[in-house]
């Protein structure tokens, strides 16, 4: 079992940050690191934003990860493959 990044993209941050709380704290251990980044714009925090996840688990189980946040609206998800 080796680390996989998964990196979200959240393009209302407000409507689904409880949402995705919710699936980040069930899957919790699966989750190494957790990096949040919210755009920026004009002194203005903006509602869209993105989350890098490192995961340590099967490949199955990251795409199960993957699965429960993009069937939030308004969440979309790419794996980071390095090879």
């Amino acid at each position: 079992m080796g680390y996989t990044l998964l990196v979200l993209r959240i393009s209302d941050r407000e409507e689904t940050a409880l949402k995705i709380q919710k699936v980040l704290t069930s899957q919790g251990c699966k989750i190494l690191t957790r990096l949040g980044l919210h755009d920026h714009e004009g002194g203005v925090c903006s509602p869209c934003g993105t989350v890098v996840l490192q995961l340590s688990c099967t490949p199955e189980e990251c795409k199960a990860v993957a699965a429960d946040l993009t069937k939030i609206d308004g969440v979309k998800a790419k794996f980071v493959d390095f090879d």
